[in-house]
């Protein structure tokens, strides 16, 4: 009879302690770990793109990404160890990314890109050649056009110019 007595004194408390939360706290809880995000990469053409966003509370997006790479004939070996690629434009690698971003967020943001030497080092490394990091936190709308082309210079049609190798 005293189990079945402090069982219900419990259950009680237990109903009680639910139904007392703050409701904001209730939506923090299920909005809790909200995430979106985009990670594109181009080795070829030494080229990364990240977007991402956390702690959403509000995400209207709407980001188009194009990655291509030309040129990017693989110099395979044949059984003989000499290379099989005989055209010109083996081991040349060209081509770029073009991402268009356009959000509204209440949250937080991340987008960075960078461009980077597609032909690693003698360590195994590949030089970086140049990277921007945007990181925001509130309500804010976010328009951008990213262009990162191979052999490209300041001023050709790009709106945010990275030089890739």
């Amino acid at each position: 009879m005293f189990k079945l007595i402090c069982l219900m004194i419990a259950a009680t408390a237990l109903i009680s302690g639910v139904q007392g939360m703050p409701q904001g706290f209730a939506t923090a809880m299920n909005n809790a770990g909200q995430k979106d995000i985009l990670i594109v990469n181009n080795y070829d053409t030494g080229v990364s793109l990240t977007e991402s966003y956390t702690d959403i509370e509000h995400l209207e997006r709407n980001t188009q990404v194009n990655t291509r790479a030309y040129g990017t004939e693989s110099a395979a070996s044949d059984a003989n160890g000499t290379d099989a690629g005989s055209s010109s434009t083996a081991g040349s690698r060209e081509g770029g990314l073009e991402a268009s971003i356009s959000s509204n967020v209440i949250g937080k943001a991340y987008i960075s890109w960078q461009s980077f030497d597609p032909i690693s080092s003698r360590n195994g490394r590949r030089q970086l050649l140049g990277r921007s990091v945007e990181d925001l936190t509130g309500v804010f709308s976010i328009d951008k056009f990213i262009q990162l082309w191979s052999g490209s210079r300041p001023g050709e049609i790009s709106v945010d110019w990275l030089p890739c190798s």
